[in-house]
């Protein structure tokens, strides 16, 4: 980076609101800044009321673009007009008025990425969380186990579909989230040639790190000091919290436990019960659970998930993880000989994962703290904020020392052509899907 001046930056992101995808976006942003990089972030959302404060105190400047499109007719149309409102979204960009970028950051949705470069003569780095073609078609689980689609949503997604791959495509550096995100959308977008760089969601480490407030009310409900195991998740049925409580029941069985409990996203019921459900979990909840010397593990229960951020959390505090052997966690987590390990990983299978369970609360204290060592060290090393800032920061030098964007027109047309062939034919062939 030395060897180039600092970049002025334009992020451009759908719905700036508080979400995982929102948090990477906003933390890439404050990561470039630091890094002494100009940024400046794009979105057609952004409610004052439901943003990270980093997007409304002043810290990262953000220009909200009102779309005169709305987000969905009566809950239908989604993608469509997700379209919709980033191509209003570039008639600010690519007017003349504009302020001159040297690279764009786009994530999410790709449909920009070809007017960027053919009109706005500016190199672009695509961000990657996972195709939409994949999450449309229901939740994506690898092998021969996938969601028959009916023809007619078939043809309803064909015009999206292909739409979203020949713009990601035209991306001149292409990130993904994860290994397994990047392999997956090579295997479904034929098309994709380049190579797909990986850089991990970074977290604030110095977030889990605090000092915990023990008067907080909102601690003070879940503090126990029986030997906790966690599972921190949406309430989906893709999340699988079901396995996290049979295995916990088999456990209990397998020792005669009395001593333990689990804590679940819910509903919290009184007096101290050995499954403990907690609605809306706070962050000041997350941190207090995760660094509680009674927390044994964190159960991470969904399978084939893009990268999965739980893991890394309960890493940075030192608490081992046992997660599905799928998906993200299998980058995230190390599941090797004892002397390497920071987890552990199964099939989720109930009684595979109580056996597991059995050898996590058999550890003995130095075992424990040395997997806590090294899981905290290989969160820093690879998850860390200023790891991700650093790998995006690369791949902005890398878009921009590839000089001028070359005039090939017929790409921006033929993307044109397909969006609008998606926009009329779609809910004509089918009114009814949600996406």
């Amino acid at each position: 980076m030395s060897e180039l001046r600092p970049l002025k930056v334009a992020f451009i992101h759908p719905d700036l609101g508080i979400g995982g995808a929102e948090r990477l976006v906003v933390d890439a942003a404050l990561g470039l800044q630091e890094r002494g990089h100009s940024v400046d972030i794009y979105t057609s959302h952004h409610d004052p009321n439901h943003c990270f404060e980093e997007t409304k105190d002043g810290t990262l400047r953000v220009h909200h673009v009102i779309s005169p499109f709305p987000r969905s007719l009566r809950s239908k149309f989604h993608i469509l007009f997700a379209h919709a409102r980033q191509l209003h979204l570039m008639t600010r960009l690519l007017s003349p008025f504009a302020p001159e970028y040297d690279v764009y950051f786009v994530d999410q949705l790709s449909t920009c990425i070809p007017l960027l470069q053919h009109v706005g003569n500016t190199r672009v780095v695509f961000y990657c969380h996972f195709p939409d073609k994949l999450l449309a078609n229901g939740a994506f689980v690898e092998g021969e186990n996938r969601e028959q689609i009916s023809l007619l949503k078939r043809i309803y997604r064909f015009p999206m579909d292909w739409l979203e791959e020949t713009t990601t495509r035209q991306a001149d550096v292409i990130i993904a989230n994860s290994k397994f995100t990047a392999r997956v959308t090579k295997s479904y977008f034929k098309s994709i040639t380049q190579s797909l760089r990986v850089v991990y969601p970074g977290i604030n480490v110095l977030a889990y790190e605090s000092t915990v407030d023990h008067n907080d009310p909102d601690n003070v409900a879940i503090f126990s000091v029986k030997p906790t195991l966690v599972s921190l998740n949406r309430f989906e049925r893709k999340k699988n919290a079901a396995l996290a409580v049979r295995a916990f029941a088999s456990l209990k069985s397998k020792l005669a436990l009395k001593a333990f409990r689990l804590v679940l996203a819910g509903n919290m019921t009184p007096n101290d019960p050995d499954v403990l459900f907690l609605l809306n979990f706070t962050t000041s909840q997350r941190t207090a659970l995760l660094s509680s010397p009674s927390t044994v593990a964190l159960l991470y229960t969904p399978a084939n998930e893009h990268f999965g951020i739980g893991p890394v959390e309960a890493m940075v505090c030192g608490v081992p993880v046992l997660a599905c052997n799928s998906g993200g966690p299998t980058e995230s987590v190390l599941d090797g000989p004892p002397e390497e390990r920071t987890g552990w990983l199964r099939p989720p299978d109930t009684e595979v994962w109580a056996e597991a369970l059995v050898e996590i609360v058999s550890m003995s204290l130095s075992e424990r703290q040395a997997l806590s060592d090294r899981a905290k060290a290989r969160a820093r090393d690879l998850f860390s904020m200023d790891a991700m800032a650093s790998g995006i920061e690369d791949a902005l030098v890398e878009a921009v020392r590839m000089g001028d964007v070359p005039h090939m027109m017929w790409n921006m047309w033929m993307m044109i052509f397909g969006f609008v062939i998606a926009y009329i034919l779609g809910p004509l062939v089918l009114p009814s899907q949600k996406r």
